[in-house]
């Protein structure tokens, strides 16, 4: 037995921020932006609206894509970072304002490459046979938890959150995880106290990214039994359209759609991979049942990523 993904759903805020109204806020310029990260615009979440709202809107999405409703669901995992409760988690949040029954919830906290973590959770609990159908979801609020006044991080954020339906299946559509994590990096990106506001080392992720994941992402291929030619879809991070790209082509993947949602959402963070997924799921661009590599890092620095088949 294995798992597979049959139904993906996203939200975003309706505000949406322009790189000239950023401009307006700090020094910096639609052409500095989209030069460095290929940012174009972010969604940016209202104050009273929380991580738990966004994510129990797309999973509701998700569900309805899928032909289901809350009481079809025995177990809820959120990749977060920017939840500000500690107790109850956002999946405990979730599964109450969809009327979900008993389910194991929990949170994971691995920030960009949290939703692979989350759907790998979700699949060897399937697989082992301790659930039968899944919400996996990934949300952040990282405007929350951004510096206004540093152009170099304030420019890259956004909000929303997208959410994917696992299902037990004979024929497994989620390949193994490739997943691990590079600790003597782990202060290249945070969120800590006091000031409670994100950091990174952009530079060191970059050339991290850059010439160490593509062999990493290779090796999700090679355990899902598929070549990068074969791939028909490649959602990675979506952290920087500089990282996206070269990636991309250094794996090989010649024939596959590449998602390049950093354009109009920004960095969201662990929201970013289903987000962008399932937009290309929405609007066609890649063919039921072709394989997608899944590729999250960020935080930690962790990283995780997994074969999947298209739903």
């Amino acid at each position: 037995m294995g798992s597979r993904v049959v139904a993906l759903g996203h939200y975003q805020p309706a505000r949406v921020l322009t790189n000239d109204d950023l401009a307006r806020m700090v020094e910096t310029s639609d052409e500095w932006i989209r030069s460095r990260v290929g940012v174009r615009t972010r969604h940016i979440a209202d104050e009273n609206e929380s991580v738990a709202d966004m994510a129990a809107t797309a999973a509701g999405k998700a569900l309805t894509g899928a032909g289901l409703s809350g009481t079809d669901i025995d177990m809820v995992v959120v990749a977060t970072c920017t939840a500000w409760d500690r107790s109850p988690n956002t999946a405990a949040r979730v599964a109450q304002r969809l009327g979900v029954p008993a389910p194991a919830a929990m949170d994971v906290n691995t920030a960009c490459s949290g939703f692979p973590h989350a759907l790998a959770v979700a699949d060897q609990s399937i697989s082992a046979g301790n659930a039968t159908r899944a919400l996996v979801i990934g949300v952040e609020k990282l405007t929350d938890f951004a510096d206004w006044t540093d152009r170099s991080t304030c420019v890259l954020v956004g909000d929303g959150a997208g959410a994917a339906v696992v299902e037990a299946s004979d024929e497994p559509g989620v390949s193994p995880v490739v997943w691990g994590s590079v600790p003597e990096m782990g202060r290249a990106v945070v969120i800590e106290p006091p000031s409670n506001v994100l950091t990174q080392e952009g530079q060191a992720v970059f050339r991290w990214a850059t010439t160490t994941l593509p062999e990493i992402a290779l090796k999700a291929c090679e355990k899902a039994g598929v070549t990068p030619e074969e791939l028909g879809g490649v959602v990675l991070h979506q952290a920087n359209l500089r990282i996206i790209e070269p990636i991309a082509r250094k794996i090989g993947a010649v024939n596959a759609v590449v998602a390049r949602d950093v354009q109009e959402s920004g960095n969201t963070s662990a929201a970013s991979i289903p987000l962008a997924f399932s937009k290309l799921v929405e609007r066609g661009e890649i063919e039921k049942g072709a394989p997608v590599l899944l590729f999250g890092f960020g935080g930690g620095l962790s990283y995780a990523g997994q074969v999947v088949r298209c739903p």
